[in-house]
């Protein structure tokens, strides 16, 4: 009996690391947005580092988060380093271009655990404003495909993007 069960449990196992070896080895999370206001609007809060704390899902998690600023003010080259708690971890950005209908930020989580991606907002002039993309792509190690037997890591991930987004219109339609 012991064989059967410690046999089963191993086949499941093994099961589990191949499903996690078969899946994609990039990821790629999206949302978009309705946003009413003018895309140079939205373009300039979303390339400053500053205003981040106004609108990112992520902000209110630990209100003892340390925050430090460096390099440019705002847009390309602007820095924005992070360390908290265990919710937020520590890690960088940097805006790496900022133009009219883009603004594309390279995003190093240290800890809790190590990932390097890109994020891009592409901004889309409308009628009434714009709309919005929030992409987040990079590199899924085998860890993470494993996790992502068990977690919808794009669930997850995309309802603090629409979180985002919502804060993001409502504090550029209200300026």
């Amino acid at each position: 009996m012991l064989v059967i069960i410690l046999s089963s449990i191993a086949g499941l196992i093994a099961l589990l690391v191949l499903i996690a070896m078969l899946k994609p080895k990039t990821f790629r999370y999206e949302r978009s947005a309705a946003i009413a206001a003018a895309p140079e609007k939205v373009v300039a809060v979303l390339s400053d580092f500053h205003e981040w704390a106004k609108w990112s899902p992520w902000e209110k998690l630990d209100p003892t988060m340390a925050r430090t600023h460096s390099g440019a003010a705002s847009g390309v080259g602007a820095i924005y380093e992070w360390k908290g708690a265990k919710k937020v971890g520590s890690g960088r950005m940097e805006v790496l271009e900022s133009s009219p209908v883009l603004v594309k930020v390279q995003l190093d989580f240290i800890t809790p655990f190590k990932a390097h991606n890109l994020t891009d907002f592409v901004v889309t002039k409308t009628a009434s404003g714009c709309d919005v993309q929030w992409v987040m792509y990079g590199p899924a190690p085998f860890m993470n495909r494993f996790m992502g037997t068990f977690i919808n890591f794009d669930k997850m991930i995309g309802k603090d993007f629409e979180n985002g987004l919502a804060n993001l219109n409502a504090v550029v339609s209200a300026a």
